[in-house]
């Protein structure tokens, strides 16, 4: 939207957030406009060439727009609460597909495994994308409860701090 000149992103923010207050979220089922004010948007484009629903509401007197606005407004308690089932429904079905691709990495003590290399320093010896992505092995001298893992080289040094076990894989002679 700001194309060339990125120092104007500030005069359309307003534009992308009615794009994404008026947007419908799958998490949800609702649109965020609709989940504070009890109905959805008058968009701009439906008072210049009116709609049918802008043409209802311009035939009601003020006494029956109050009356179906007060309808709206009680009933957004129950739309917010089906917004929150739908949310953690969605939560559980992303957790759940997460979960099936992940695999545990489980070590004992005296397993040889490769460490990832942390932090990538780039420097002018560096092979680039040939570098190694893995260092080792290196032989687990303690295991902690959370997941992390004592690590110490072949030589006996001792790496610190302790290292997660999604920086480590099984190493094969």
């Amino acid at each position: 939207m700001v194309e060339r000149n990125k120092r104007t992103w500030h005069e359309k923010l307003q534009e992308a957030l009615w794009a994404y207050r008026t947007s419908h979220r799958t998490p949800t089922q609702a649109t965020p406009y609709s989940l504070v004010f009890g109905g959805e948007a008058v968009l701009p484009l439906e008072v210049q060439i009116p709609s049918l629903r802008v043409a209802i509401q311009e035939s009601l007197t003020k006494e029956e727009s109050a009356k179906i606005r007060m309808v709206k407004l009680e009933s957004l308690d129950e739309r917010r609460l089906y917004a929150q089932q739908n949310l953690e429904i969605y939560q559980q079905r992303m957790a759940n597909a997460f979960n099936k691709r992940v695999r545990l990495r489980s070590f004992k003590k005296g397993d040889l495994v490769l460490m990832v290399r942390r932090p990538i320093v780039i420097s002018r010896r560096t092979k680039g994308k040939l570098e190694p992505k893995w260092d080792g092995p290196h032989v687990i001298e303690k295991v902690y409860s959370n997941g992390a893992y004592l690590l110490i080289t072949m030589d006996g040094e001792r790496i610190i701090p302790p290292t997660n076990a999604r920086f480590l894989k099984r190493y094969f002679p």
